[in-house]
């Protein structure tokens, strides 16, 4: 029996077999779980990626930006499972203007979007599954740490500091329903969303010299466990919080910072 064993498990955000997600579901069913994934805007696309995984996973179609498909959530998951135990956001995206040291000149229609995607998405995606978890659960989302203005991440720093916030408010809000949400910062890995981040690379090196457990940026191995962990009974106790997959780097004054 693994950590997970009989849960009901939704994770967002799997493009390739290389994305965080990817490996949060394989590890969750490797534990027990039942999987269904979301996919937008390329659903076919993420059909394919699920048969790589150890069992199968049904895929629908969720563009968290749209009330309509936000409304009929609950009802297309029931198509496959009869609730939710767990739910992982793995959602962010920002126009290039939001990054890459343009942060004084990003228009305000373009950080509305990052934040809308990036950070609001949080709770809409929470919000829509509630039909879903009326005995309860756990929300577990991914960030990056926003304690520090780092180079070039611009607006996507200013969102993920508020998807902490976010986070928190939730936890406060959903804790008496029994529904615990809590995020990950992870360290930098390297998957399709990173490779649009611009200053990545120096990202991913300072990491793997400064962490004092190492990184190895090819891994999400770490990530995904933690996740599951924090999608588990054994994490009951836990809600509101951030929990660093890092190597340890953001406890220290390492040479990016």
């Amino acid at each position: 029996m693994g950590i997970l064993d009989g849960k009901r498990i939704l994770v967002t955000g799997v493009l390739t077999d290389a994305s965080i997600a990817f490996h949060v579901a394989r590890v969750a069913q490797e534990q027990g779980a039942t999987v269904v994934l979301t996919a937008f805007p390329r659903p076919t696309l993420v059909q394919r990626i699920a048969k790589r995984l150890p069992g199968p996973a049904p895929v629908i179609e969720l563009d968290v930006t749209d009330a309509a498909q936000l409304d009929s959530f609950a009802d297309r998951v029931r198509e496959h499972v009869d609730g939710l135990d767990g739910v992982v956001h793995s959602i962010a995206n920002a126009p290039q203007s939001a990054l890459g040291g343009n942060f004084l000149a990003t228009p305000w229609e373009d950080v509305a979007k990052a934040v809308q995607v990036s950070t609001f998405s949080l709770k809409s995606l929470a919000v829509a599954a509630m039909p879903l978890m009326p005995d309860g659960g756990s929300v577990v989302g991914l960030d990056f740490d926003a304690t520090v203005a780092w180079p070039a991440y611009d607006w996507m720093g200013v969102a993920k500091a508020a998807l902490e916030s976010v986070s928190r408010y939730l936890a406060r809000d959903l804790g008496p329903r029994g529904v615990r949400v809590n995020l990950i910062a992870a360290g930098p890995i390297e998957t399709l969303a990173a490779s649009g981040i611009p200053g990545f690379e120096q990202l991913a090196e300072a990491w793997e010299a400064g962490a004092p457990l190492g990184w190895d940026v090819r891994d999400p191995g770490p990530v995904a466990t933690t996740a599951c962990f924090l999608l588990s009974a054994l994490s009951r106790g836990i809600t509101g919080e951030i929990i660093h997959v890092d190597g340890g780097y953001h406890a220290i004054g390492a040479p990016l910072r």
